[in-house]
């Protein structure tokens, strides 16, 4: 048997990993520990960056992305600007298990949700329309860019069984472009998952993370023998170099993983990155890690361990 665990992006991910905590110590699976913690940030309304009550678009619309990648399985689901359901980490699983594609986008996955018994609903607060429709006034096209306009809840958990799940969900860049996808629903990018090794879940600028496949390669970096922080950073480190290359002095990018034993690990850009851990000695607690990059080394090396 393994120690259950269970660790997810930002300040709103605490709630998530108590509500996969919960899962987990009941004897749950990590796919459902993942599924309900999600779905906690994505009704919230506060969250304003994942499902109800996330960021529009430039039309006024919010669109989601999500997706859940089974470690045990290798069972991949996601959707892509989707409209209209509040829960999409539960539209991505339904794909994985009842669809034959891996992927569903747009209005094909709007009906698809339908069609599976999901209620369409309006996922835009008054909040959110009264703050678009100032945009719509100032056009400050800079805000579509800051650094706190877009968080995507990811989520890494292991069960008692020793079975492995991430899973993501965003409402995306606000303001972007409609239909733009960012990196939350692309296997090996936005998140990815190995029983044998571990898992992984990014969260950022999606246009800078999706073009690496970072996720993907942190669970190699663990499977070659890097601890869970190093592989972590090595992912940081790999893009930002490429980064610099292209004339940018700067990006938000941070992962947190999961290995098969329990080991955590987390890097990110940003000065102070907070993450949130569940296990069953500690409960839910916040945690915050400093800036890695090439320029700055992390404050220590190895792993976080739960």
């Amino acid at each position: 048997m393994s120690k259950p665990v269970a660790i997810a992006t930002w300040r709103f991910g605490l709630p998530g990993v108590k509500e996969a905590g919960e899962a987990l110590g009941a004897g749950g699976s990590a796919l459902d520990a993942v599924e309900r913690g999600i779905r906690t940030a994505e009704l919230d309304p506060e969250v304003a960056s994942v499902g109800y009550g996330g960021y529009p678009n430039a039309a006024g619309v919010v669109q989601t992305d999500a997706a859940i990648h089974d470690g045990r399985t290798h069972g991949f689901g996601a959707v892509a600007a989707l409209e209209g359901v509040r829960t999409p980490i539960s539209v991505a699983r339904r794909v994985m298990e009842r669809c034959p594609h891996s992927m569903l986008a747009g209005a094909g996955a709007r009906e698809f949700a339908q069609a599976q018994g999901f209620a369409l609903e309006e996922l835009l607060t008054e909040g959110m329309r009264r703050n678009y429709e100032e945009w719509l006034r100032n056009r400050d096209l800079e805000r579509t860019g800051g650094i706190a306009s877009h968080d995507t809840i990811g989520l890494v958990a292991l069960d008692a069984h020793g079975d492995l799940c991430s899973g993501c969900s965003t409402s995306g860049l606000r303001y972007k472009s409609p239909g733009r996808v960012g990196d939350s629903p692309l296997s090996g990018c936005g998140l990815y998952c190995d029983n044998a090794v571990g898992g992984a879940a990014a969260t950022g600028n999606g246009d800078d993370i999706l073009r690496f496949a970072p996720c993907a390669l942190i669970v190699e970096f663990m499977r070659s023998g890097a601890h869970t922080q190093e592989a972590c950073r090595m992912a940081v480190e790999r893009i930002m170099t490429n980064v610099s290359m292209r004339g940018k002095k700067e990006a938000d990018i941070n992962f947190i993983a999961l290995r098969k034993d329990g080991e955590v690990g987390v890097a990110a850009t940003r000065a102070e990155f907070h993450f949130a851990v569940w296990t069953p000695e500690t409960g839910a607690q916040l945690h915050v890690i400093q800036r890695a990059c090439p320029e700055q080394e992390p404050e220590s090396e190895g792993a976080l361990r739960t």
